[in-house]
């Protein structure tokens, strides 16, 4: 918070009264009191102490946050967010097979401070490792690209083999290059994302060059042993120093060609058998070349990438993939909403998708510098086709947080919310069970599924009651004349029963207000019928009669697809999808 600051060396204001007691800058009270009557003090000068995101002065200047993605996902950018730093790292390439392997090259390697972004969606792509060469003379695989906003790190390029000769690369198009087998060209790295890979001896010693890294080129072979793998990078982005994008070492007739900075993966060698090793997982490192036909060549590693930025306190966190949260310094504890995906829609005569499971609470322990991992439910799959296995519609997906230790609800297990029950199908199955159950089906299979399995509770706030639920059953079909399918059920209720020919609606769904604005999640969707019943709270998917498509439960609501009815033996049309999950996390100053 703001310190008052004196121009001529007080800290009660910058009109400073000479003092009187025996200790320089030290006021006796009637001191005190004749500066308050004259005005002099408190005051709060204009210049103040700013502190970054430690203790209670942190909401001076805000929070600031470190998420990793390991996987492929999609970062929201909170309001108030204008520039971040980030780390990219693309996958790094496998390592060549054959009469000794060039190592892989490592992914392309990206950072910088200061890239501008604004408040919405952002997807963020992290790059695949390349598979190693796995059969003789076959090079080792690219990797794959990882991308933020504008930045793209480049992948790795493959290891040479025994036929292909060269490792893979090219400026522009490759992060660091693969090592050579033979006498030639290692491939070529793209500048200040990557290097270039080694070269090989060729006859008689057949000793192949490492694969490029990012902090340097990759090894030569020699008559004694392979090339290493070139240097990776050391970044500390994530509160932990560490190195990415080595390259991987070359394989070898003698000594082992040593993977760069333990990142890329060791060369293999026909001395003493010793295996290759893959590149470090989501460090970008490159696989380690092969050796003859007797020791396999090792995988690139995965990419990754990381976003640093501040933010004011009490800040909305929006989560619509799976990604790694640190909490911030200075934060104790946080509110939270957990939806999972939605159930899909059951075709043939099918019932509506049950909502994903919502559970949210108030004031939830949290620990500074800890890693929370936050997963996010896709959404269950649509009931297709006329009276087959694939008419049933798939569940959803469970969303979580899972971090920290007792007393935080987050200590694993963690917060689960589960899945969408699917809804049933004519001739398949009944509703399944889910964090809201799905809608039963026409016929032999007519009762919807549970909602709330297993059990779990909700803490309530965030608008929404403290009440045990993730949510409630599916609706049933009624009778075996009854050609209307049962409603999904919802966060707010259990769906409705299909009646004679007109399907039962989605249950509602919850709303929450922790955002700062109501907004409602994990409505069930409408079973099949004519006419098909509506979605819950309009988020559902609506149910349908043929030959029109059922409704996909709303994307990041949890929310359950519509059913479909079939118009006569075959043919019916797709049911909906379930709509994927979300978590939120709010900030307690």
């Amino acid at each position: 918070m703001p310190v008052a600051l004196g121009v001529n060396g007080g800290i009660l204001g910058s009109n400073n009264l000479p003092s009187s007691g025996s200790a320089k800058g030290i006021w006796t009270p009637n001191e005190i009191a004749r500066a308050v009557g004259l005005g002099f003090w408190p005051l709060v000068y204009a210049r103040t102490v700013t502190e970054t995101s430690s203790g209670a002065d942190a909401v001076a200047t805000g929070y600031t946050i470190v998420q990793t993605f390991t996987a492929t996902s999609t970062w929201t950018c909170p309001t108030g967010v204008t520039e971040v730093e980030y780390l990219v790292v693309a996958g790094g390439a496998g390592g060549g097979y054959g009469q000794n392997g060039g190592g892989g090259g490592a992914g392309g390697f990206r950072t910088g401070t200061g890239h501008p972004v604004s408040a919405g969606d952002y997807t963020i792509t992290v790059g695949a490792g390349g598979a190693a060469g796995l059969s003789a003379g076959v090079a080792g695989s690219n990797g794959q690209d990882s991308v933020f906003s504008s930045i793209t790190a480049l992948k790795g390029g493959g290891g040479g083999g025994e036929t292909s000769g060269s490792g893979v690369g090219g400026n522009g198009t490759y992060g660091s290059g693969g090592g050579c087998w033979i006498p030639g060209s290692g491939g070529v790295g793209t500048p200040g994302q990557g290097n270039n890979g080694g070269i090989g001896t060729g006859a008689p010693n057949f000793n192949a060059g490492g694969g490029g890294g990012s902090g340097g080129a990759g090894g030569s072979g020699t008559g004694s042993g392979a090339g290493g793998g070139g240097l990776g990078t050391q970044n500390s982005i994530s509160g932990t120093s560490l190195y990415y994008a080595g390259g991987g070492g070359g394989g070898s007739n003698g000594a082992v060609g040593v993977g760069g900075n333990s990142v890329g993966g060791n060369g293999a060698s026909l001395a003493g058998s010793t295996p290759s090793t893959a590149g470090a997982t989501n460090r970008g490192g490159g696989g380690g070349g092969g050796a003859t036909s007797f020791q396999a060549a090792g995988a690139g590693g995965s990419g990754i990438v990381i976003l640093k930025y501040t933010v004011p306190s009490q800040t909305v966190f929006v989560f619509k993939g799976t990604t790694t949260w640190k909490c911030p310094t200075g934060v104790t504890s946080v509110d939270y909403l957990v939806v999972a995906g939605g159930g899909g829609g059951g075709s043939t005569t099918g019932g509506g998708g049950g909502a994903g499971g919502f559970r949210t609470g108030t004031a939830a322990t949290v620990s500074a510098n800890t890693d929370y991992v936050i997963t996010v439910g896709g959404a269950g799959t649509a009931g297709t086709g006329f009276n087959s296995a694939a008419a049933v519609g798939g569940n959803g997906f469970n969303s979580s947080i899972v971090g920290g230790s007792s007393p935080s609800p987050f200590a694993f297990p963690g917060i689960v919310s589960t899945g969408g029950g699917g809804g049933g199908a004519f001739n398949q199955s009944n509703g399944k069970n889910g964090g809201s159950g799905g809608g039963g089906a026409y016929d032999i299979y007519p009762n919807g599924g549970s909602g709330n399995t297993p059990s779990q509770p909700s803490a309530g706030g965030n608008g929404a009651p403290a009440v045990p639920y993730q949510g409630f059953n599916g609706g049933n079909n009624g009778s075996v004349s009854n050609t209307g399918s049962g409603g999904g059920g919802g966060a707010g209720g259990a769906g409705s029963n299909g009646s004679a020919g007109t399907g039962g609606n989605g249950g509602p769904g919850q709303a929450s207000t922790i955002t700062g604005s109501s907004v409602t999640y994990a409505g069930g969707g409408g079973g099949g019928g004519n006419p098909g019943g509506s979605g819950g709270s309009s988020i559902g998917g609506n149910g349908v009669f043929n030959p029109t498509g059922a409704g996909s439960g709303a994307t990041n609501t949890g929310s359950g697809g519509g059913g479909t009815r079939n118009n006569g033996d075959s043919g019916s049309a797709s049911a909906g999808a379930g709509g994927s999950g979300i978590v939120i996390i709010k900030i307690n100053q």
